[in-house]
């Protein structure tokens, strides 16, 4: 892996690493040039929103069945713009979206498929807490037209580049593709992203977990027996709740620690989306040395099957995965 000081440009950066890459097409570097443009527009518009009148929900709901805050339609909005007519995206997937979002023409489709939750923790811009863009690339299939379902419903394994922009007290681009993880700070006086974590490296454990307790109740027992034994004082754990996705694991890839957000008798597949939430943080987790499962594997072993499918997500150091992972096995296997 190339060494890099810190304050290298984000832009040095992908010209540097792509010179391992011969045939390199200049897409990639195109694309996030797109990335960091919608991530700076983003970023002043969260910094304002007061101002602005972005505070609140627009009174909509997403597919999901959410309501849609008004700072989500602009932060969609303004990714698909920004990528739509750079000829690299060849579709868009967006939680904010019912179906698939083709390039229009007269654009024309790149090589890359973008899978994005435009603004995870939306609800929580209100309170000044972080918020963030989550986005995940395939490269698309070869073949004439603008893509197909299959370019999409795919394997976490086939992912080629994933990341994600904090919005808080700065603005942090986390980005991999696949050899080490990369945290890129936002300069505002300037307008330009500088590196200022290279190669973030998670510790084979922790002792920080993060989770929304208030749900332990509707648990599988197993995991509620687990993350009991933690509350022993002798062993020192602590918990750091945000109750933002992108937030949560931000914190705790620099810091270390094991997200969990399990599935409750009311959503038994799980809430997070496994296209824009699940596959990009994990790709990440273990580009850093960690590790990511749905509690009965690794979450970029699955093969979405839907666009906004749901999965559990259990994620952070890899020893404390393991660990929760094979409480949650014992549990399975134990005689009702």
């Amino acid at each position: 892996m190339r060494q890099f000081e810190e304050g290298t440009t984000l832009d040095r950066f992908l010209l540097e690493t792509t010179r391992d890459h011969p045939d390199a097409s200049g897409q990639f570097i195109t694309l996030f040039n797109q990335i960091t443009l919608a991530a700076k527009l983003v970023s002043a518009r969260v910094n304002r929103a007061g101002l602005a009148g972005m505070f609140g929900a627009t009174g909509a709901m997403n597919i999901q069945g959410e309501y849609v805050q008004k700072m989500d339609i602009y932060a969609n909005d303004t990714f698909k713009r920004a990528l739509e007519h750079a000829g690299v995206i060849a579709m868009i997937v967006s939680e904010e979206e019912d179906e698939i979002i083709h390039v229009p023409p007269p654009f024309v489709p790149g090589h890359y498929v973008f899978c994005m939750d435009p603004l995870d923790g939306s609800s929580n811009i209100d309170t000044n807490a972080s918020i963030g863009t989550i986005f995940c690339l395939f490269r698309r299939d070869a073949g004439p037209g603008y893509g197909e379902m299959t370019d999409v419903l795919r394997s976490g394994r086939e992912i080629i580049a994933a990341g994600y922009i904090v919005y808080g007290a700065g603005t942090v681009l986390v980005l991999s593709t696949g050899l080490g993880v990369h945290a890129f700070t936002l300069d505002p006086t300037v307008g330009e992203f500088f590196l200022s974590h290279h190669d973030i490296k998670l510790a084979p454990a922790a002792r920080t977990y993060s989770c929304n307790e208030a749900y332990a109740a509707q648990w599988d027992p197993a995991l509620q027996a687990w993350l009991g034994a933690l509350k022993e004082p002798s062993l020192g754990w602590s918990a750091r709740y945000i109750g933002s996705l992108v937030g949560d694991f931000h914190r705790n890839l620099v810091k270390g620690g094991v997200f969990l957000y399990p599935p409750t008798q009311k959503a038994r597949q799980g809430k997070l989306r496994l296209l824009y939430e699940a596959f990009p943080l994990a790709f990440l987790a273990e580009a850093a040395g960690g590790a990511a499962s749905d509690g009965r594997g690794p979450i970029l072993d699955r093969v979405a099957v839907s666009l906004h499918e749901r999965t559990p997500l259990y994620i952070g150091n890899r020893e404390n995965v393991e660990e929760l992972v094979a409480a949650l096995s014992r549990g399975r296997s134990a005689p009702s």
